[in-house]
């Protein structure tokens, strides 16, 4: 996914706070539920047996506990709140689906709503959360947020506890624990309510963000296997697409989206991101997220696509495709021209590299490969300099964004990871994706090219003595994708 970054504020949730009913009694039930009739009420809250859940030891509780001791390191004598996040609606009174602000989920595993990590000064961390209601209270069966007959049993404090290893409480005891005079910073912007309970400091609860998110820069042999298997399920998702490719002609970009998506949630936990189907012109969107338009033979279609897995960790792949199987002469050389900026952009990654280096290397070639054309108002050389980059009217983009828990990951870690003296190492998980655009409108092009968008994405783990492309079992040279795409229409 190209790299731009952008975090929409929280929207707090109609229950960020206790709804009081009638009665005086709090259940968390919407404002415009009506009373229940007491006959009713006594009758459902009786002559219900108990139901367990079967949770697994989490496979990351053991490296969340060594993360959060890091942190703690960090910040030694502080107490520090990281929030899970609550439900955000997505109209009236039905939710989007819950999904853990990333770096609660980094240091605990957990993946419940309306949790919160506490870590005290004295660096020992306690989980306070919202067990499912007992059958004893109207949140067992009027609450269409939170209660069991509407959304399944949620997880006990002692069921919590034992698969993420790590004290739980009850959430109800979280104002408590945050008072007093110590020292506290907040992961702001994930819960209305927990954002309401302390006091906000910008540099302190700023600093906080980011030394969590550098933190998740370096990933460690399990986080690796993640990635890699958010890659490899998503490569069955792009094969899933072109093997149903005479439905995606038929439907159009809709199509396409909907097969992937199929595959993402039968082998994963959701998409990473909002999947980019762009058809012909849709391709010189950067972020064409509409997905409404056709698939027309003769014409490419760019896909950029990934799978989040059931730990949250998410792939980020973009293959450009001639959608009759084969490239034009025009569309291969132009495919070919983006081939090469990416190659050159890889062949730079190694520990002590610098972050920008994939991208100056990859523009480096585009902007020759745009002089060949005789696109370029100036020189190559001019063209390349900071106080000009007119090459950058068909390029747009960086080529390389962070990669991991976050489709553009460690976002908040600043100039450690995505500035200009910032440098790769060992573990590191980034994208090279560089791409040319040539807008239908453009005048300053030949005819030929107006409407053609090309963009390769692959996703790159630093080693010890280079890279590894984990994404490679999806091809990527011009002949390779064809025969690709024959073995699988």
């Amino acid at each position: 996914m190209s790299d731009q970054t952008v975090t929409p504020e929280a929207t707090p949730h109609p229950t960020d706070l206790p709804t009081e009913n009638q009665d005086g009694t709090q259940d968390g039930t919407r404002p415009h539920d009506d009373k229940v009739p007491e006959a009713w009420r006594s009758f459902m809250m009786q002559g219900w047996g108990e139901r367990a859940l079967d949770l697994p030891a989490h496979p990351v509780a053991t490296h969340a506990a060594a993360r959060r001791a890091r942190l703690a390191e960090a910040f030694a004598g502080e107490r520090l709140v990281i929030p899970s996040g609550r439900y955000k609606v997505r109209a009236n009174d039905t939710d989007y689906r819950f999904r853990p602000e990333t770096a609660h989920a980094y240091f605990t595993g957990n993946q419940t709503s309306d949790a919160v990590l506490v870590i005290e000064p004295d660096g020992s961390a306690a989980l306070y959360a919202r067990p499912s209601a007992g059958s004893d209270s109207e949140e067992f069966f009027r609450n269409a947020t939170y209660g069991e007959l509407w959304v399944g049993r949620r997880p006990s404090l002692g069921e919590l506890s034992e698969s993420l290893g790590i004290e739980v409480r009850h959430v109800d005891g979280l104002e408590d624990a945050l008072k007093g005079s110590t020292k506290t910073r907040v992961l702001r912007g994930a819960s209305a309510y927990v954002d309401g309970l302390v006091a906000p400091d910008a540099s302190l609860d700023a600093d906080l963000a980011r030394v969590a998110s550098e933190l998740r820069l370096k990933k460690d042999a399990w986080e690796v296997e993640q990635l890699q298997e958010a890659c490899d399920i998503t490569a069955l998702g792009f094969e899933d697409s072109v093997a149903d490719w005479a439905n995606a002609i038929k439907y159009g970009e809709r199509w396409i989206e909907g097969t992937f998506f199929r595959r993402a949630r039968a082998h994963g936990n959701d998409l990473g991101y909002d999947s980019i189907v762009g058809g012909g012109r849709h391709a010189t969107t950067l972020h064409w997220v509409d997905n409404t338009g056709p698939i027309v033979p003769g014409e490419m279609v760019l896909l950029d696509m990934g799978v989040e897995n059931r730990n949250l960790y998410t792939a980020d792949i973009t293959r450009t495709l001639p959608i009759s199987g084969t490239y034009s002469p025009l569309q291969k050389d132009l495919y070919t021209l983006v081939l090469n900026a990416q190659q050159a952009g890889i062949d730079t990654v190694r520990p002590g590299a610098g972050f920008r280096d994939p991208h100056n290397a990859a523009m480096t070639v585009l902007a020759h490969g745009l002089d060949d054309l005789g696109l370029l108002p100036v020189s190559v050389d001019e063209a390349l300099s900071e106080d000009n980059r007119t090459y950058a009217r068909w390029t747009l983009h960086g080529t390389s964004h962070m990669l991991g828990l976050d489709v553009h990951d460690c976002a908040q870690a600043g100039q450690a990871a995505y500035g200009r003296e910032s440098t790769l190492d060992e573990g590191y998980v980034l994208t090279v994706e560089p791409g040319l655009y040539f807008q239908d409108n453009d005048l300053l092009v030949p005819e030929e090219l107006r409407g053609i968008g090309i963009r390769i994405e692959d996703d790159i783990l630093v080693t010890a003595d280079g890279y590894r492309n984990l994404s490679s079992a999806l091809p990527r040279a011009a002949a390779d994708v064809e025969a690709w795409m024959g073995r699988h229409l």
